[in-house]
């Protein structure tokens, strides 16, 4: 949690409602009870097509997917973006991470305050470092990483993303 913004998980109905149409109010558990969280048409952005697949892999009863939360106001509950992890924790204690958000809620610090909830939530389970990858092209997400305590430590490519920093929060 953070002054500003819950972070809750994402759930298959949130899934199932953003999958069937553009803009919906859906009432989601709160650390203050139930409450309706309302997700824009633009929401969740470009994690969108990977939505499929994230249901695809609830099973049975499951009905959160793991590492991922919605990331909600909590003075006007609207959800503002999404972020969470990428596959496991490595070996050596390493979890990647992914974050975005609506393009109205960019520039007013949230990516910042909800990367730095998550880490905190990360090293918290046992994870000892906390990575991600960014485009050389977004600077602004590097200044997210940056002011989250996360250090640049190299760079790669991909082929969706071009030349990408990696970064690292131990």
């Amino acid at each position: 949690m953070s002054p500003r913004l819950l972070l809750l998980p994402l759930r298959r109905a949130v899934l199932e409602r953003r999958l069937s149409g553009a803009g919906f109010s859906l009432p989601l558990p709160t650390p203050g009870g139930p409450q309706s969280v309302y997700f824009p048409p633009e929401w969740p952005g470009d994690p969108l097509p990977l939505f499929p697949v994230l249901l695809a892999e609830l099973v049975g009863a499951q009905d959160e997917v793991d590492g991922t939360f919605v990331l909600v106001h909590r003075g006007h509950l609207s959800a503002l973006g999404q972020l969470g992890v990428k596959g496991g924790v490595n070996g050596q204690g390493e979890q990647e991470i992914g974050y975005g958000l609506t393009p109205e809620a960019r520039g007013r610090g949230y990516a910042t305050e909800g990367v730095g909830a998550l880490v905190t939530h990360l090293h918290g389970t046992g994870v000892t470092t906390v990575t991600a990858q960014t485009a050389i092209t977004n600077p602004a997400s590097g200044r997210v990483l940056q002011r989250t305590g996360f250090r640049l430590v190299g760079t790669a490519h991909s082929e969706q993303d071009g030349p990408l920093n990696l970064w690292a929060h131990t």
